[in-house]
């Protein structure tokens, strides 16, 4: 098993992406706490790797939330012994509009939940993996970050932030064997779908959509697993300060 003797922490561990991080990572050894703003959810999936004789504790967390964030660590900590990896994945989205027609309250949420965690994160995940010896840090950025689209543009920025977050955390902590990598996710069906299309999810608007990705078809959340083992796995030890697409060549 790639992540054996790992202690793994998924932000948004409900549903979605986070979710198939989470069992992925189950799967492969790892103990993993799953936090998310919604507890069933997170309890749910928790419930479901316990169930298949994996180890998983679930945790409500606000991820803008600094006391929130410690808490998350070091609950993770009491009940798995330590920290090696450390999943952003929680992420706010914005419906697609006039970037004049989004009200401050709404960036402010933006940016706190997508960039100001990652913030949050870093003060308590480094000094636990600090005592690991090494870690890995995988944020979920967006390919929003890197070829942004009107109508989302306050999304953007915070994920063109977490992506440049990545790179200046890599350098500065990899003299002490912590990793910092991003994935840069292409729109799945995921709850956040809706809000990327202005709120209305029709099949014509999605298979708009799909047709902006070259393979065809839109991501799931075992595509994102997939990658983020890798990540998050002693096979990719050497590597840091990636911003990986996983996109269908939606990017080229």
């Amino acid at each position: 098993m790639r992540l054996a003797n790992k202690v793994a922490i998924v932000t948004g561990g409900g549903s979605g992406f986070g979710e198939g991080i989470a069992k992925r990572f189950a799967l492969e050894g790892a103990a993993v706490v799953i936090g998310d703003l919604n507890l069933a959810a997170a309890e749910k999936v928790a419930g479901e790797i316990n169930k298949a004789g994996h180890k998983a504790l679930p945790v409500a967390v606000d991820v803008s939330q600094n006391k929130q964030m410690k808490s998350l660590v070091d609950k993770a900590v009491e009940a798995f012994g330590g920290l090696d990896i450390m999943v952003n994945n929680a992420g706010m989205p914005q419906r697609n509009a006039p970037l004049l027609e989004t009200d401050e309250a709404t960036f402010d949420k933006i940016f706190a939940v997508n960039v100001k965690s990652i913030y949050n994160s870093a003060m308590y995940a480094v000094p636990a993996m600090r005592k690991r010896g090494a870690g890995a840090f995988i944020n979920i950025a967006s390919t929003a970050g890197v070829r942004p689209r009107p109508g989302l543009v306050w999304y953007n920025g915070s994920k063109g932030a977490v992506i440049t977050l990545t790179k200046a955390m890599a350098v500065e902590l990899a003299p002490e064997q912590i990793r910092v990598n991003a994935l840069n996710p292409v729109a799945g069906l995921t709850p956040m779908l809706k809000e990327f299309m202005g709120g209305q999810e029709t099949e014509e608007m999605k298979a708009k959509f799909v047709s902006t990705i070259p393979i065809g078809r839109f991501s799931t959340p075992q595509d994102i697993a997939n990658a983020a083992l890798y990540f998050a796995s002693d096979e990719a030890n050497f590597i840091t300060g990636v911003c990986m697409e996983v996109d269908g060549g939606r990017c080229i």
